[in-house]
């Protein structure tokens, strides 16, 4: 059987995985304390240190590399694309040592990736679903104001794993469905999906929609620009109140929504009313993306470590499920999403696209 590497890097992170079909026979998440990354300028020049660690990993483990017949990588933050699988070529990699869209660890995937697959002696490596798949409509850009345009930033590959995993419990195609799916993790993402693409979905990088975590979501505006203008703040300090110190960060002063969740039960009216408004904000999100669709929705589906939380998804549920059946699927396996992706590959099952 077919034995598959999959490389995650994040940002304090870097997780590997080996796959034989869709069975997962080896997963490790390396972590990297901040001393060991202060040392690099860039994201970009991490990539020889991550790659060392993943290799001598491997070897301690006794994985043999020339064992592997596909490498996949994170994809990382290239140009907008539609969804899909991708090769890694050298305009791919150009983008991703520059970080064409942004500077995220991810970048790293596809560096890593190709340099496992060419030593090995394969052809290539790939990229599935980046962050930047783009399938938005047109009427979607539309901002408010020419100058800015809304933009396609989000959890792709659980979305598409997701909608995917789906609809084969159900007997289905992807294709044939519409779909709202949700992700509920460090950000939240919220996307239409229609006939297999995400037709409107918010920018979950540091933008629009539900805050989140540590993400402040949609903000404001008048107020927003007065803070920009008061003095106070520095362009790095309103950064961060977008994404850091943002969310349950901002409201509760921790990231851990399983905290705020056991506060909320122990009776703290604070964190009750925070994951109440978290869950508020996500179900109109969900609500948006019902109009997007006209009404025609086969499904809700919550996904994302948040997804773990009863209580939580018992909160959205009550507002949302009028709409459609709501389906849950906790966690975010970017690895088996990868892994996914890939036996489609070797399958000859999906069409591999050129980045250009």
């Amino acid at each position: 059987m077919s034995k598959i590497l999959a490389i995650n890097p994040g940002a304090t992170s870097t997780k590997v995985a080996i796959f034989e079909g869709n069975e997962q026979i080896f997963l490790k998440n390396i972590k990297h304390s901040t001393e060991e990354l202060s040392q690099f300028a860039t994201i970009a020049d991490q990539y020889e240190f991550r790659k060392n660690i993943i290799t001598s990993t491997l070897e301690a483990e006794g994985i043999n590399l020339n064992d592997i017949n596909i490498v996949m990588g994170r994809g990382g933050l290239v140009k907008p694309l539609k969804s899909g699988v991708y090769r890694v070529n050298e305009l791919m990699l150009e983008h991703l040592k520059m970080g064409y869209s942004g500077q995220h660890a991810c970048n790293l995937g596809g560096l890593i990736a190709d340099s496992i697959a060419k030593y090995i002696g394969l052809d290539c490596a790939y990229i599935a679903d980046p962050v930047m798949v783009d399938e938005m409509n047109e009427i979607a850009r539309i901002s408010g104001h020419p100058m800015f345009e809304r933009q396609s930033i989000f959890h792709a590959l659980n979305h598409k794993a997701i909608g995917r995993m789906y609809a084969k419990d159900c007997g289905k195609k992807y294709e044939d469905l519409n779909l709202i799916i949700t992700h509920m993790g460090g950000g939240v993402s919220v996307g239409a999906h229609e006939k297999g693409k995400v037709i409107d979905v918010n920018q979950a990088l540091d933008g629009e929609g539900p805050f989140s975590p540590e993400r402040s979501g949609s903000l404001p505006m008048n107020q927003f620009l007065k803070a920009c203008f008061s003095g106070k703040y520095t362009q790095q300090d309103m950064q961060k109140m977008l994404v850091g110190k943002g969310g349950y960060v901002g409201y509760f002063g921790s990231n851990d929504a399983y905290a705020v969740e056991k506060a909320a039960i122990a009776g703290d009216p604070k964190a009750e009313l925070l994951e109440e408004a978290f869950a508020y904000q996500v179900a109109k999100q969900i609500g948006e993306n019902a109009c997007v669709l006209k009404g025609k929705v086969d499904a809700i589906i919550l996904t994302g470590g948040i997804a773990y939380g009863k209580p939580v998804v018992a909160r959205i549920k009550k507002y949302v499920e009028w709409i459609a059946p709501v389906a849950v699927y906790p966690g975010e396996d970017e690895m088996a999403a990868m892994a996914l992706n890939a036996n489609m590959i070797l399958n000859k099952e999906i069409e591999i696209q050129e980045y250009v």
